[in-house]
Protein backbone atom coordinates (compact mmCIF):
# COMPACT_ATOMS: atom_id res chain seq x y z
CA UNK A 1 0.00 0.00 0.00
CA UNK A 2 1.93 3.06 -0.70
CA UNK A 3 1.46 6.33 1.37
CA UNK A 4 -1.70 8.03 -0.56
CA UNK A 5 -3.70 4.72 0.43
CA UNK A 6 -2.19 4.21 4.11
CA UNK A 7 -3.27 7.98 4.94
CA UNK A 8 -6.91 7.51 3.86
CA UNK A 9 -6.85 3.92 5.11
CA UNK A 10 -6.00 5.47 8.59
CA UNK A 11 -8.25 8.34 8.18
CA UNK A 12 -11.22 5.91 7.21
CA UNK A 13 -10.36 3.40 10.54
CA UNK A 14 -10.37 6.99 12.52
CA UNK A 15 -14.05 7.87 11.20
CA UNK A 16 -14.75 4.18 11.90
CA UNK A 17 -13.73 4.00 15.56
CA UNK A 18 -15.56 7.59 15.94
CA UNK A 19 -18.29 6.11 14.42
CA UNK A 20 -17.88 2.62 17.09
CA UNK A 21 -17.66 5.39 20.41
CA UNK A 22 -20.76 7.46 19.27
CA UNK A 23 -22.59 3.81 18.68
CA UNK A 24 -21.46 2.77 21.67
CA UNK A 25 -23.28 5.31 23.56
CA UNK A 26 -26.65 5.03 22.86
CA UNK A 27 -28.75 3.45 25.23
CA UNK A 28 -30.50 -0.11 23.76
CA UNK A 29 -33.98 1.83 23.81
CA UNK A 30 -32.79 3.93 21.44
CA UNK A 31 -31.25 1.28 19.12
CA UNK A 32 -33.21 0.60 16.28
CA UNK A 33 -33.48 -1.89 13.87
CA UNK A 34 -31.41 -1.40 11.08
CA UNK A 35 -27.92 -2.48 9.37
CA UNK A 36 -25.70 -0.81 11.69
CA UNK A 37 -22.39 -1.96 9.49
CA UNK A 38 -24.18 -0.40 5.99
CA UNK A 39 -24.97 2.94 8.13
CA UNK A 40 -21.64 3.12 9.59
CA UNK A 41 -19.89 2.42 6.00
CA UNK A 42 -21.71 5.09 4.08
CA UNK A 43 -21.65 8.14 6.98
CA UNK A 44 -17.70 7.45 6.86
CA UNK A 45 -17.88 7.10 2.75
CA UNK A 46 -19.68 10.22 3.21
CA UNK A 47 -17.36 11.65 5.63
CA UNK A 48 -14.15 11.23 3.26
CA UNK A 49 -16.59 12.55 -0.17
CA UNK A 50 -16.71 15.72 1.73
CA UNK A 51 -13.35 15.85 2.82
CA UNK A 52 -12.19 15.49 -0.61
CA UNK A 53 -14.77 17.51 -1.70
CA UNK A 54 -13.82 20.66 0.78
CA UNK A 55 -9.77 19.96 -0.14
CA UNK A 56 -10.74 20.61 -4.17
CA UNK A 57 -12.71 23.92 -3.01
CA UNK A 58 -10.04 24.90 -1.06
CA UNK A 59 -7.50 24.38 -3.40
CA UNK A 60 -9.67 26.28 -6.43
CA UNK A 61 -10.32 29.35 -3.98
CA UNK A 62 -6.43 29.85 -3.20
CA UNK A 63 -5.76 29.20 -7.06
CA UNK A 64 -7.83 31.48 -7.65
CA UNK A 65 -6.37 34.19 -5.25
CA UNK A 66 -2.89 33.50 -6.50
CA UNK A 67 -3.92 34.20 -10.27
CA UNK A 68 -5.81 37.59 -9.10
CA UNK A 69 -2.37 38.51 -7.37
CA UNK A 70 -4.05 38.19 -3.55
CA UNK A 71 -0.36 39.36 -2.06
CA UNK A 72 -2.17 37.09 1.23
CA UNK A 73 -1.67 34.11 -0.82
CA UNK A 74 1.44 33.00 -1.59
CA UNK A 75 2.00 30.39 -4.58
CA UNK A 76 3.17 27.83 -2.49
CA UNK A 77 0.40 27.45 -0.05
CA UNK A 78 -1.93 26.87 -3.61
CA UNK A 79 0.24 24.45 -4.82
CA UNK A 80 0.22 22.83 -1.73
CA UNK A 81 -3.37 22.84 -1.49
CA UNK A 82 -3.61 21.70 -4.89
CA UNK A 83 -1.67 18.81 -4.31
CA UNK A 84 -3.71 17.62 -1.30
CA UNK A 85 -6.94 17.74 -3.38
CA UNK A 86 -5.24 15.75 -6.21
CA UNK A 87 -3.85 13.05 -3.66
CA UNK A 88 -7.35 13.10 -2.13
CA UNK A 89 -8.88 12.40 -4.99
CA UNK A 90 -6.90 9.80 -6.14
CA UNK A 91 -6.95 7.86 -3.53
CA UNK A 92 -10.33 8.19 -3.51
CA UNK A 93 -10.13 7.12 -7.22
CA UNK A 94 -8.52 4.10 -5.95
CA UNK A 95 -11.35 3.32 -3.03
CA UNK A 96 -14.07 2.90 -5.79
CA UNK A 97 -11.85 0.90 -8.06
CA UNK A 98 -11.44 -1.35 -5.51
CA UNK A 99 -15.17 -1.56 -4.15
CA UNK A 100 -16.12 -2.05 -8.06
CA UNK A 101 -13.73 -4.94 -8.45
CA UNK A 102 -15.17 -6.48 -4.79
CA UNK A 103 -18.84 -5.71 -6.24
CA UNK A 104 -17.75 -7.91 -9.51
CA UNK A 105 -16.17 -10.53 -7.90
CA UNK A 106 -19.23 -10.43 -5.34
CA UNK A 107 -21.61 -10.96 -8.14
CA UNK A 108 -19.28 -13.65 -10.21
CA UNK A 109 -19.71 -16.22 -7.05
CA UNK A 110 -22.00 -18.71 -8.04
CA UNK A 111 -25.20 -19.40 -5.78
Amino acid sequence: MDIKGAALFQEMQAYAQQARNLSNDIQPRDVQLNNTSQSEFGDLFKQALDNVNALQKTSNTLATAVEMGDPKVSLAEAMIAGQKASVAFEATVQVRNKLVEAYKEIMAMPV
